[in-house]
């Protein structure tokens, strides 16, 4: 049995409203998601994160490494996709584009053992996840903040226990909104916020020391990603914890914020820094420096399980009687694919969700949804 053939799908959602942040503003969702069949006719879904139509493109030029390889040999074929790519993907969309085959090949091969994803990666210490709302962006030009109290309040109800919020409108806009922020959701939910590297040093220096006394979890991209020895200067500068690592890859780029000590958290997304392949050895880097690793996800409801599975496997502590919850973050924002393309639907129970038992992802794609987003009939790369 080896790998016959690889689809990529092209998905696109157009939104209601549009929503923004510090840098971008988004009218639909877009996304690459590639199906891997064997020869024996089980199938593995992944998705990349990224500009889809590069993605897809990526996974074209990736998969004369692929199809006739083994399936259950996921770190050979890794290996494989990365040395022939070496001298011009050491960064970026390709990495994504190999995440998104490397996570489908995981499915795939979970699903010819009979396994859960979790136990392929050594197995689960957890069987639950502790989710926080990420949302909270600006809907109103003229009044970015209008819907944040009503919003917070939603997320309250329906169990969550700490979510994030935007900044980077300026610091005496965020200042106030931090504030209100606060005032809204009380003292016992856990608060972050994340400003996509809005600001420079100075600025971002200033923002913390002004909303220390708000209790934040951790502040989130402060600064443009290529200043590790900035963020590490920041972190002397405040009490907040400081974040960052969407916008890495590998665990060569994970190396460099961890030895330039420029973050408290690290947070890989596993469908661009190199897929779960990848995210094992980025997770031993973290384990092995003592730094808190929370993956990032935006996409599909395939990369929110994909870190569910990973995050189950993340070791606790030895000998430990109090074992901290792990957080992992699910957007609320809006989006068609992330509800409607795949079964089971994700459910959250107490503030938490489950991480499925079922083999490979514990999920799979409806066939149908899958139609009605297509951009265009699903290209098919066959040997």
């Amino acid at each position: 049995m080896v790998i016959e053939k690889i689809e990529t799908f092209i998905l696109k959602d157009k939104l209601s409203k549009s929503f923004f942040f510090s840098q971008w503003e988004y009218s639909e969702r877009c996304i690459c998601v590639v199906k891997v069949t064997a020869t024996n006719g089980t199938y593995g879904w992944g998705e990349g994160y990224g500009p889809a139509p590069v993605l897809e493109a990526g996974i074209k030029l990736l998969e004369p490494f692929v199809v006739g390889e083994n399936p259950l040999e996921n770190e050979v074929i890794w290996n494989k996709m990365y040395r022939k790519t070496l001298d011009f993907a050491r960064r970026g969309i390709l990495v994504a584009s190999m995440s998104a085959i490397d996570i489908a090949i995981w499915d795939l091969k979970g699903k010819i053992l009979g396994l859960p994803v979790s136990t392929l990666l050594g197995g689960a210490h957890r069987n639950r996840v502790q989710p926080y709302a990420t949302g909270l962006y600006f809907t109103d030009h003229n009044n970015p903040s209008k819907d944040f109290e009503e919003e917070a309040r939603l997320y309250i109800s329906q169990g969550f226990k700490a979510m994030k919020m935007k900044v980077g409108l300026g610091i005496k806009a965020d200042v106030e909104n931090v504030a209100k922020m606060r005032s809204v959701i009380g003292p016992d939910i856990k608060l972050m916020v994340d400003s996509n590297h809005a600001y420079t040093l100075r600025e971002a220096t200033e923002l913390a020391r002004k909303i220390e006394k708000y209790d934040i979890g951790w502040f989130e991209e402060p600064l443009s990603p290529e200043f590790y020895e900035q963020y590490s200067e920041l972190r002397q500068k405040t009490t907040i914890p400081i974040s960052g690592g969407e916008c890495e890859y590998l665990r060569f780029g994970f190396q460099q914020l961890i030895q330039n000590k420029s973050v408290d958290i690290i947070q890989p997304d596993i469908c661009a820094s190199g897929g779960l392949t990848e995210a094992k050895r980025i997770s031993a880097l973290a384990s092995a420096n003592g730094v808190d690793i929370i993956p990032h996800t935006w996409g599909t409801s395939i990369g929110i399980h994909v870190a569910l599975h990973f995050i189950s496997n993340i070791e606790s502590v030895p000998g430990r009687m109090y074992q901290p919850d792990f957080l992992m973050e699910y957007d609320q924002t809006e989006n068609g694919l992330r509800e409607k393309l795949t079964f089971p639907s994700i459910e959250m129970k107490d503030g938490y969700i489950e991480v499925p038992n079922r083999p490979g992802l514990g999920i799979d794609v409806d066939e149908d949804v899958l139609e009605s987003f297509s951009e265009k009939k699903s290209k098919k790369i066959i040997a």
